[in-house]
């Protein structure tokens, strides 16, 4: 798992979300929720442990702290944007800009913590 590819997620949500025409908000919360698994999965190889294929995001913070029990306070946030990887890939849900600038906020909020206790 590449480090960098979450800051690309991140950088692709943040573009979106000022997007002034056709502002897709199912692809803020997609990469707002691909940016935290790519950085939980980023650690979790770092560290050499073992995960399964999963889009869960709380399952992978468990796995994850006890490389990084700090970010146990991010759970709510993880919580929240766990679903966002495959929920709006499909008919039927679609995000709004509230939804949308929740999942940012969201994001932004573990992608901090994740940066500093990985030295990134």
């Amino acid at each position: 798992m590449d480090r960098k590819s979450g800051g690309r997620d991140f950088h692709l949500l943040e573009r979106e979300i000022r997007a002034r025409k056709n502002p897709s908000y199912d692809a803020v919360c997609f990469h707002a929720e691909q940016c935290a698994e790519k950085y939980l999965k980023g650690r979790l190889t770092e560290a050499g442990l073992v995960f399964p294929k999963t889009h869960d995001l709380v399952l992978l913070l468990d796995l994850s702290l006890p490389v990084e029990p700090l970010w146990e306070i991010c759970r709510n946030d993880l919580s929240f944007l766990s679903g966002f990887g495959v929920e709006f890939r499909y008919p039927g849900e679609s995000a709004d800009l509230a939804m949308a600038k929740e999942a940012l906020k969201r994001c932004r909020i573990f992608r901090k913590m994740a940066r500093e206790t990985m030295h990134l």
